[in-house]
C-alpha cells in the first residue's frame, strides 16, 4: 500500500555517505565519504514522515539535514522536501513519485549553480536492516541524466 511505502525508514540508522566532490561537474570523479546518523518518524497519522540526519563533514563542519515526506492519496504519490544547514533558510522544491516493484523514484525541478535542473532521488535495496538512496541531476529537462552524484547506504542501528 502506497501510504506505508516509507515505513521501512522509521527508526535510527547509521548512514554511509558517498558524494561527488562537485555534484555540478559531470567530469568530476573525486568522491567524498562521511558517516552520519539519521532518525525517521511518522507524522500526521501516517500520512507523512520526517527524518533528521546529523554528521560532521570531512572538513570538520557540522551538518544537519531533514526530509519531510507527505503522501497524497488522491494521486497516490509522495512528495519529498529537503532542508539543511548547507543552505540555511532554504527549503528545496519537492520531488514527487512513487514506489514500483520495491524501487522508489522521485523527480522534481530545482536550480543548481544558477542553471535549471531536474533532480532524481531513488530508493532501492530495501530490507529490514538496510536501504540505499541515490541522487542524480539532469540539465536537459530529463532527457538524459548525469551520473549518480550522492549515494547514502543505510544500516539500521
Amino acid at each position: 500500500m502506497a501510504q506505508t511505502d516509507f515505513d521501512f525508514l522509521f527508526g535510527r540508522w547509521h548512514v554511509h555517505n558517498r558524494k561527488l566532490a562537485n555534484t555540478l561537474d559531470p567530469e568530476c570523479i573525486e568522491w567524498v565519504e562521511f558517516e552520519a546518523t539519521q532518525e525517521a518518524n511518522p507524522i500526521l497519522g501516517g500520512m507523512g514522515n520526517v527524518d533528521f540526519m546529523v554528521t560532521t563533514l570531512p572538513t570538520g563542519e557540522y551538518f544537519e539535514g531533514m526530509s519531510l515526506r507527505l503522501f497524497e492519496p488522491e494521486q497516490q504519490v509522495w512528495r519529498i522536501w529537503w532542508a539543511s544547514t548547507g543552505r540555511p533558510g532554504h527549503l528545496d522544491p519537492p520531488v514527487e513519485g512513487r514506489f514500483t516493484d520495491g524501487v522508489g523514484v522521485f523527480t522534481g525541478d530545482d536550480v543548481f549553480g544558477g542553471q535549471p535542473a531536474k533532480v532524481r532521488f531513488t530508493w532501492e535495496n530495501i530490507t529490514q536492516t538496510g536501504a540505499q538512496w541515490s541522487q542524480a541531476f539532469s540539465f536537459d529537462d530529463g532527457q538524459t541524466w548525469g551520473p549518480v552524484n550522492w549515494i547514502m547506504t543505510f544500516t539500521r542501528i
